[in-house]
């Protein structure tokens, strides 16, 4: 796992916690509870899980991209590396 992907993703996590609404939303689509992320974010599955709750829904995948002031691609391309997706494709 790359350093600055982990680091993207939990500032990612950040901005989807920054918003009650979307926090209910990753939580319910991944199936943790808020103690069971806090557990787990050193993993690179939950880490991974993270933003590909981003890049299921371009509206907020945009919108983290903007927030953080990088490309939506860098977001999607970090997911890709964490899923183990990454020089994989044919």
């Amino acid at each position: 796992m790359r350093d600055d992907d982990a680091a993207l993703a939990l500032r990612a996590l950040g901005w989807i916690v920054g918003d009650e609404p979307r926090a209910e939303r990753l939580l319910a689509t991944t199936g943790l509870t808020p103690d069971g992320l806090r557990a787990a974010l050193g993993q690179r599955a939950t880490l991974a899980a993270v933003l590909a709750f981003l890049t299921a829904y371009e509206p907020d995948l945009v919108a983290c991209a903007a927030a953080l002031d990088i490309e939506p691609e860098a977001l999607a391309a970090a997911a890709r590396r964490l899923e183990g997706q990454e020089g994989q494709r044919a």
